[in-house]
């Protein structure tokens, strides 16, 4: 039997990874597109999978987005958005013409780097500057284009910062939202947001609002500097599992 060219037992599993990351973005605002990519990679392609992220990422920054909106700093979110859409082409080309594997191993060991470098909080200090903005954003754009984790690539810009936390939390959020809009063109320009990519996003997207508003409740100010670790320990571990099944099969 299959659903929206899965087996159930695929789907299944589906669900419960979108829910599970919706909890985790719930709670520490972020890691949605990355576990998701981490942890289903192995499912569906990168190439199947971005578009999935996008409707994802967009359900998750609508019911977050509000806040972000109130406290952001909205020249950074803009700055990192726009020079975010003029890299997500290129990273998309990799995406569509590599082999499968390929594309499934890079869309990792991405993921690993990013999350390795963030958990060991490697500090760029030529990120505090406008070049450090704009270039932060081309490469968030390559780096959604191949494995949809270009937030993970703004956390570094923002570890770079000396901006109040909260405000650049919500500018993260606010970036978030602002680049899937802009990334929507090139996704449908690439074809790989088709009927069955909006399909799979609107079902998955269900389970992860649910976790979303979860997260949220399961917040608490006290043990916020253990939820970004958390995130990123968990998001390796299954990252490496994933890379390492990857490669013995």
């Amino acid at each position: 039997m299959q659903l929206l060219a899965l087996t159930l037992p695929d789907l299944i599993v589906l669900i419960v990874i979108a829910f599970a990351a919706g909890v985790v973005r719930g709670f520490s605002g972020f890691a949605l597109s990355a576990l998701v990519m981490a942890s289903a990679v192995l499912i569906l392609p990168p190439k199947e999978l971005i578009p999935v992220c996008w409707v994802l990422e967009m359900t998750a920054s609508l019911m977050m987005v509000r806040g972000g909106i109130a406290e952001a700093d909205k020249r950074i979110a803009l700055g990192l958005a726009v020079s975010s859409a003029l890299g997500v082409p290129l990273g998309l080309y990799l995406t569509t013409t590599l082999p499968v594997d390929q594309t499934r191993m890079l869309a990792l060991v991405v993921l690993i780097a990013l999350a390795a470098l963030q958990l060991a909080r490697v500090r760029l200090p030529f990120l505090a500057s406008n070049f450090g903005l704009y270039a932060s954003g081309l490469v968030a754009g390559v780096v959604t284009g191949i494995a949809s984790i270009g937030g993970m690539v703004v956390a570094l810009y923002v570890l770079a910062q000396d901006h109040p936390a909260r405000v650049m939390r919500a500018s993260l959020v606010l970036f978030l939202f602002a680049s899937s809009l802009f990334s929507l063109m090139w996704l449908l320009g690439y074809g790989v947001m088709d009927e069955l990519a909006l399909q799979r996003g609107i079902t998955l997207a269900m389970p992860v609002a649910g976790g979303v508003v979860i997260g949220k409740v399961l917040f608490r100010p006290s043990l916020e500097r253990f939820y970004k670790p958390f995130a990123l320990c968990l998001l390796l571990s299954l990252a490496i599992l994933s890379l390492i099944r990857s490669v013995l099969n």
